[in-house]
């Protein structure tokens, strides 16, 4: 099959995993969206919001849609990294033997990610970056597909451990939730308080996804827009000539590579779900907040007038 076709193929894919995805997660379509570009283009998301907005459901849905093997794994202040990873074990015939942690599946929902200590918190993000776990000096690959969701609680931050900048980095989107609309609301409370549980059917396999992923390695760019998103991220850098004035006055820190990395892989991506062989300038601005809002840092002068990183991105683009 030819990459055009591969790719009008994807698209009716696409919009049959919605479909089946809506019947289980009511609203949140960007959002459901954002995930899915995250996991065809082979990169970690990290979800942020309240309490009660269903997001384990809403990776648990996306797992089984996609055909995946999901775990879960609940970060917390005495949680090892022997806890998520796996540890070595002396078995009836003394010999050491390799027991797998949580780590190994294609989803990992990593819940809480802040809440437990830089020293497991780094053997996660080791395995992110790695796609394998080393233990007792032995390495061991992990499944492919590979994904990281982490999520965050933005209102709890007593006895937190907040991810430094230089692991959220590791992210390529950093998702917001935001509360459902009222008739969103109404429509879960009906379909979540009655004894109706809908099954999600799978509708892939990890080896079609892996075939997917290369797919989209293999979409061609013009250097236009690899210029336009390079040139994007540049203008985050208050120390650079081109960045514009509100960047030197509020921001501290900009992107780095990585994001412009990010912007074409999740162009790519977005463009080939809604049908374009080759990704344009739209489709990197599409991503661009998801993938930039938590790379670049304020100052206390943004801070106290009430600034928002949406705001300084959206007049970059």
């Amino acid at each position: 099959m030819s990459d055009a076709k591969a790719i009008d193929a994807l698209v009716i894919r696409y919009q049959d995993l919605k479909k089946e995805i809506s019947r289980v997660i009511i609203g949140q379509e960007e959002v459901v969206d954002q995930i899915i570009i995250s996991i065809f283009s082979g990169g970690h998301a990290l979800l942020i919001g309240v309490p009660g907005l269903a997001k384990t459901l809403m990776v648990n849905t996306i797992a089984q849609a996609l055909g995946l093997d999901f775990k879960r794994i609940q970060f917390t202040p005495d949680l090892m990294p022997s806890d998520i990873v796996g540890a070595e074990i002396l078995d009836e015939s003394r010999n050491f033997k390799f027991l797998k942690g949580p780590v190994f599946a294609n989803i990992i929902l990593a819940d809480e990610i802040n809440r437990t200590p830089p020293k497991t918190q780094a053997a996660l993000l080791e395995a992110m970056q790695e796609k394998a776990v080393t233990v007792a000096g032995k390495q061991y690959p992990l499944d492919k597909p590979y994904f990281v969701l982490a999520t965050q609680n933005p209102i709890e931050q007593e006895g937190t451990y907040p991810l430094p900048e230089a692991q959220l980095d590791r992210f390529m989107f950093a998702i917001h939730l935001a509360y459902p609309s009222y008739e969103e609301e109404l429509a879960i409370v009906k379909a979540t308080t009655t004894t109706n549980n809908v099954t999600t059917n799978s509708l892939f396999s990890a080896e079609e996804i892996v075939t997917y992923q290369q797919l989209i390695r293999r979409i061609p760019v013009a250097d236009n827009v690899i210029e336009y998103a390079v040139a994007l991220v540049g203008k985050t850098r208050p120390d650079s000539e081109a960045s514009p004035q509100i960047v030197k006055d509020y921001i501290d820190w900009g992107a780095g590579p990585r994001a412009s990395q990010n912007l074409i892989l999740a162009a790519k991506t977005h463009a080939a779900i809604n049908g374009k062989y080759s990704p344009d300038i739209e489709n990197v601005q599409a991503v661009a907040q998801g993938i930039l809002g938590h790379r670049l840092l304020k100052n206390y002068k943004a801070e106290a007038e009430g600034l928002t990183l949406n705001k300084i991105i959206n007049s970059l683009l």
